[in-house]
């Protein structure tokens, strides 16, 4: 619960965050020579964590003339889709406040809960985390247009990107952009996959991804069975037994869970802010390796499931047929047969662009892993070569050159950025990502100005040295 003064503690919290900003306002000048009217400098897609992150990167930097657009209601992604307690990083993990330390989490948990109730706290509640994402939009203001989900980005003339987007009312919209982000999380990078024989099998009814809006409340008392064994199937099974499910069976194609975590290893400021500078022959390798170790539900996410009698986690037990045996589902798996009124759907992403609207007219032209780099015998990974090949500051590039110079102003900070940078949105490589595409917009933007610039620092008068008296002779020296 909040503390009972939590409003004037907030506020005295607001009042800290002005004077640190004003205080590291410097270089504070207004720099980026305008287009003309209706011309972004920069459109974010994707209202999330990296979008507001970024938003506020580049009003740092003096790049003011910015739109956010966010496909969702202001609710945010962590209470619509998430289905987890808490968040999978440490509470420590700094992002989103931009080394500020009155717009941390932190910060801003102590105001309103306390300093006892931070040290007690071991991981940040997921609705926790969303209401303060929430506040740093509103203390910042930054320019956020929420319900506007972008499904076009296009080239133009005079070196400007087309945004087109629509709201759920039927509403269209047209921006024009010098830049792009597409920041659009851990599906930016092509689609969940739900496996050809589940829809081939099963009634629409009858399954859904974990992605997807599930009415949790209909499974009371129904057999439920979860196919894969990542943090997320985890979190749907909870969420089908805390909704009284009788039954849920976890299904997974691997013989035993991992239990050791490569992502937690990645954090540290070496491999966190200079992954992108490797060479891509030991980039390959490290993607190949993280990959493959692949990542363990938490532990509180495990037990959250074990702590139910009615959970059941099946090992080594990948989908052999599927069907209907009247109304119910049949899951066939080496061992056994498993009944079920309901399938859950948690078998991950599959990379591929050009499953995204707003990459369409990208995704002919975009370089792929496996245009650039061919590994060595042995290492063939065709899930890794279809990533696409982004450069240091997360621009797409070009697989032939000279057929889509556009795709240099367009970049991603979604899943679409892991392997060439270990970046895919998420907290933890938060402020290294959003770091290197603020300095790579703001350079790009620099040099397409810098001619302009050198005619005015050819006209620039403003004197400084305007007194030239001497004190020794009371007059001026000519």
């Amino acid at each position: 619960m909040p503390l009972p003064d939590a409003e004037a503690r907030l506020a005295a919290l607001a009042d800290r965050v002005a004077w640190e900003l004003q205080t590291l306002a410097y270089p504070a000048r207004d720099w980026v020579r305008p287009r003309g009217d209706g011309v972004r400098d920069v459109v974010v897609v994707g209202g999330g964590q990296c979008g507001l992150a970024l938003s506020f990167a580049l009003r740092r930097a003096r790049v003011t003339n910015t739109e956010v657009l966010e496909a969702g209601a202001p609710a945010g992604i962590w209470l619509r889709f998430a289905r987890m307690h808490t968040l999978r990083t440490p509470k420590h993990v700094t992002g989103p406040e931009l080394g500020m330390p009155s717009l941390s989490v932190r910060a801003w948990f102590e105001a309103r809960y306390g300093e006892a109730a931070w040290a007690a706290l071991t991981k940040i509640p997921r609705d926790v985390w969303q209401a303060y994402l929430d506040w740093l939009q509103g203390m910042l203001a930054l320019p956020v247009e929420a319900g506007w989900r972008v499904d076009a980005v296009a080239p133009e003339a005079d070196d400007l990107l087309a945004v087109t987007a629509e709201r759920d009312d039927g509403a269209r919209a047209r921006w024009l952009a010098r830049h792009v982000v597409l920041a659009t999380g851990v599906d930016g990078a092509g689609a969940w996959q739900v496996p050809a024989m589940v829809a081939a099998a099963l009634p629409a009814g009858r399954y859904a991804h974990t992605a997807e809006a599930i009415d949790f409340a209909r499974l009371a008392g129904k057999r439920v069975a979860v196919l894969g064994a990542g943090a997320s199937a985890f979190d749907n099974a909870a969420m089908a037994l805390e909704h009284g499910a009788a039954r849920v069976d976890l299904l997974a194609r691997r013989p035993q869970l991992p239990a050791v975590n490569p992502y937690r290893w990645m954090e540290f400021a070496g491999f966190l802010n200079h992954f992108a500078d490797l060479p891509d022959a030991l980039k390959w390798r490290f993607m190949r390796t993280i990959f493959a170790m692949n990542q363990p539900p938490p532990q509180e996410t495990f037990s959250r499931c074990a702590l139910h009698a009615g959970f059941h986690l099946h090992l080594g037990a990948p989908i052999r047929a599927l069907r209907m045996e009247g109304d119910a589902i049949v899951v066939e798996t080496p061992h056994r047969a498993v009944p079920a009124d309901f399938l859950i759907v948690g078998t991950g992403l599959v990379v591929e662009p050009a499953l995204r609207p707003e990459l369409a007219a990208a995704a002919p032209h975009l370089a792929r892993w496996r245009d650039r780099f061919a590994p060595p015998a042995g290492e063939e990974d065709a899930a890794l070569g279809a990533f696409p090949y982004l450069t240091g500051d997360f621009a797409f590039t070009e697989r032939v050159a000279g057929s889509a110079p556009w795709l240099a102003r367009l970049r991603s900070s979604s899943f679409a950025a892991m392997a060439s940078t270990a970046s895919s949105g998420g907290i933890s490589t938060l402020r290294p990502t959003v770091d290197r595409i603020a300095r790579g917009i703001t350079r790009d933007l620099f040099l397409d100005q810098a001619e302009a610039d050198h005619a005015a620092l050819v006209a620039y008068e403003e004197r400084e040295l305007v007194d030239l008296t001497l004190a020794s002779e009371g007059t001026r020296p000519w």
